[in-house]
């Protein structure tokens, strides 16, 4: 009998790499005035060959404009365009662009099926190591981005990140915040356990997150979720093909976006497709694909978005 693990197929547009933060375990970054922003034409041409195919969701991911910068209006409205863009060639957007405000986030509400941030730990004494010079990583603000998603009704994607410095009992608490929120307004989807892996451009020195203990954190995180939240796990950073059947024996059941490329850990592609399936089914595992937004939160999107998402469930027989 095969039980039934979730992906999403989806490709991943960077307005911007710029970014004021400065994570030491960044390998995304680049300083600000660094990098030129993805024009709609150029965004166009990459989606272009994706049409007609069965590639769904497009992730707009950015690096982040200062909130005080005379630029942030724009670098916004960039977003906002890309995401229309999105939408008038027939995929579904998910932004992840790093904390907004309550009018910024109420604006691209509009064009986006679900949207995401990482909390990776709240714990504060990250902020003396590796979120030193990253004013947005600052506890209170992350998860003052839950509850404003929660107000707005957007169905939202969040997560932990391991191996940065943190301990068990700082996960716990962190996800221990994220069912708070959840319990307060319905809104998370899936939660992302994502383990720290070595890059070429950070400028950290420390091994990375110990795969081994993956199984354990999903069955514990399992325990302190809603059983409505979707444990999600990226294959990409699980090298050890025994393990990420273990996680998925432990309780995940989400594979994330499988795209051409992680844009956030460009030194570790995505397995190929087929042999991902191959591995999963070998164990009684079956992937299906699913839309970025989850059935039970269609109610809460525009008309036009609603008929967007429609489309889609009729084109393939998603499972979510």
């Amino acid at each position: 009998m095969y039980h039934s693990i979730t992906y999403s197929s989806a490709y991943t547009l960077v307005p911007t790499y710029e970014c004021f933060n400065r994570c030491t375990y960044c390998n995304f970054r680049v300083n600000p005035l660094q990098d030129s922003w993805l024009t709609l034409t150029q965004a166009e041409q990459i989606l272009q060959p994706f049409q007609g195919t069965n590639l769904c969701e497009i992730l707009i991911l950015s690096g982040e404009v200062h909130p005080q910068s005379p630029r942030r209006k724009s670098w916004l409205q960039r977003i906002y365009d890309l995401c229309e863009l999105t939408l008038s060639m027939g995929f579904l957007p998910h932004t992840n662009v790093g904390p907004l405000s309550f009018i910024e986030m109420e604006k691209l509400k509009e064009v986006n099926v679900s949207m995401g941030l990482m909390l990776e730990q709240i714990t504060p004494k990250l902020l003396t190591t590796v979120h030193r010079h990253a004013p947005s990583k600052i506890p209170e603000i992350r998860l003052q981005q839950l509850d404003f998603a929660g107000q707005l009704k957007i169905p939202f994607t969040t997560g932990i990140l391991l191996g940065i410095g943190e301990n068990n009992q700082d996960c716990w608490d962190t996800l221990d915040a994220i069912t708070h929120s959840h319990q307060q307004w319905g809104h998370i989807q899936e939660v992302i356990l994502q383990p720290y892996c070595p890059g070429q451009k950070q400028s950290l020195i420390m091994a990375g997150f110990n795969i081994s203990q993956l199984p354990k954190i999903i069955a514990k995180a399992r325990t302190i979720l809603p059983d409505t939240i979707s444990l999600q796990i990226p294959p990409n950073l699980i090298s050890d093909p025994y393990c990420l059947l273990d996680c998925l024996a432990a309780g995940a059941r989400d594979l994330g976006g499988i795209s051409p490329k992680d844009e956030v850990n460009p030194d570790y592609p995505h397995l190929i497709y087929s042999k991902l399936s191959a591995l999963l089914s070998s164990s009684q595992w079956q992937l299906i694909p699913r839309l970025p937004i989850y059935p039970s939160y269609d109610n809460w999107l525009s008309v036009p978005l609603q008929n967007a998402v429609k489309k889609w469930r009729k084109i393939i027989n998603y499972k979510l």
